[in-house]
């Protein structure tokens, strides 16, 4: 799907995954595997989805937007259960979407998320979905955006939010 124009385009139902396929969103000719989309759209798709999030006991509602390296866009939302530990946050919903669909390698992803849905505020990744990021990231290259609306968003990468993280290297 074409995202230049910052639209979400995506029937959840038949097709969970986006994807960004248009040359003019690739870079250099010696590179055409380096997919670049804009981050207010990755932002966007994340709010898009933020109305689908399941928290009736804590109304505390996110959404993620996860860009996985072939340009892929991954989605997700906080899942709550009434025992609260088997509850997914958004993050990792994305990242095992993503992973169940073959992706292995990502770029970005864009988190938003406030009680009922209202986002004003920032919300950060938790320290279990930091540790996700990490088995399948690049610390120093991953990035987070962390975001109040598509405009209004801060950058950071995995490496600021999780500092000497273990990662699949340290079992070699």
């Amino acid at each position: 799907m074409n995202y230049r124009d910052g639209r979400h385009k995506q029937n959840e139902k038949t097709n969970p995954v986006k994807k960004i396929n248009d040359d003019n969103n690739k870079t250099g000719d010696n590179d055409r595997n380096k997919v670049v989309i804009p981050e207010d759209a990755l932002i966007r798709a994340a709010f898009k989805i933020l109305p689908m999030a399941y928290a009736p006991y804590s109304h505390f509602h996110v959404g993620a937007a996860l860009l996985g390296k072939s340009g892929n866009i991954y989605t997700g939302i906080n899942i709550e259960n009434v025992s609260y530990t088997p509850t997914n946050c958004a993050e990792r919903t994305a990242f095992f979407k993503a992973v169940s669909h073959g992706e292995k390698e990502f770029k970005a992803i864009a988190v938003c998320g406030g009680r009922d849905g209202i986002v004003d505020s920032y919300v950060f990744p938790c320290g279990v979905c930091r540790q996700v990021m990490r088995e399948f990231c690049r610390p120093e290259d991953f990035i987070i955006y962390i975001a109040k609306s598509p405009k209004d968003y801060r950058e950071y990468k995995l490496k600021e939010l999780l500092p000497y993280g273990f990662g699949p290297e340290d079992l070699k």
